[in-house]
């Protein structure tokens, strides 16, 4: 993780936030969910999702986004390794497999990785409403940790 971003830690005294890499298993439902309301809630926020491996964009993720009011753009899943050169204040894993990957990537660098644990909602099995309710649930965690992170981080900064 090198360029395409900021060049000043997320955590060097009375710097502000300003680019934020979320990642999950592959980049299908919550790091485009995190990246999704992070670009609605901080526009000023380079904001950018991968996974640890591609998959394929979950269509209940936008439609479970649009019901919150958030509008995403259309997602195209991407890995870590298509990021390898970019650097971000802040990197959040919101699964372990991906928590583990972004620490080997960011050995020695000058970057905070948090870990958000997060359920992976596609791994409910029930009717329509209940794989909803699991998806939108997720959100409503993922929406709760951004503000609290990044509303912290503006407050830090000021």
């Amino acid at each position: 993780m090198g360029e395409a971003g900021p060049t000043t830690p997320s955590s060097a005294p009375g710097r502000p936030l300003s680019s934020v890499l979320f990642v999950c298993g592959m980049n299908a439902i919550r790091s485009p969910m995190a990246e999704a309301v992070t670009r609605a809630l901080f526009p000023g926020i380079y904001t950018v999702s991968a996974g640890v491996k591609k998959g394929d964009a979950d269509p209940i993720v936008a439609e479970v986004l649009e019901e919150k009011g958030f509008h995403p753009t259309p997602h195209q899943p991407q890995s870590m390794e298509e990021l390898a050169d970019s650097y971000f204040d802040l990197i959040v894993t919101l699964a372990p497999e991906a928590h583990h990957i972004a620490l080997d990537l960011t050995g020695g660098q000058a970057v905070d990785v948090e870990y958000w644990p997060m359920p992976d909602p596609s791994a409910v099995e029930g009717s329509r409403a209940q794989v909803l309710d699991a998806y939108r649930d997720v959100l409503r965690r993922i929406e709760a940790r951004i503000r609290e992170r990044l509303a912290a981080g503006r407050r830090a900064a000021s």
